[in-house]
C-alpha cells in the first residue's frame, strides 16, 4: 500500500499525522505543497477548491484529515486499536 501525505511546513495536524505513522512503523511519501510544483493545485482539486492538509492518497482514494483525527486515520488504514 502506497501512502502519499500532502503537507505544509507549519501544519500541526500534519506533524501529528506524521508522528502517528512513525509510531506505527508505516512508510509514507510526504509531499510538501509549498515546495512541490503543482501539489497545492492537486490538493485543491481533491478538496473542492480548499487547500486542506494533511491530505492523503491511499490505494486510489483521497481524503483530507483536517482537523487531524487518529480514529479516522486508523479506520482509513484498516488499523485496529489494541
Amino acid at each position: 500500500m502506497i501512502i502519499k501525505m500532502y503537507t505544509t511546513t507549519t501544519c500541526s495536524d500534519c506533524r501529528r499525522a506524521k508522528k502517528f505513522l512513525g509510531e506505527q512503523g508505516i512508510a509514507y511519501e510526504e509531499i510538501n505543497i509549498e515546495e512541490q510544483e503543482g501539489a497545492a493545485e492537486h490538493v485543491m482539486k481533491i478538496n473542492d477548491g480548499k487547500r486542506k492538509v494533511p491530505t492523503f492518497e491511499i490505494g486510489g482514494r483521497a481524503f483530507a484529515l483536517s482537523p487531524y483525527d487518529e480514529r479516522t486515520l486508523r479506520a482509513e488504514l484498516s488499523l485496529n486499536r489494541h
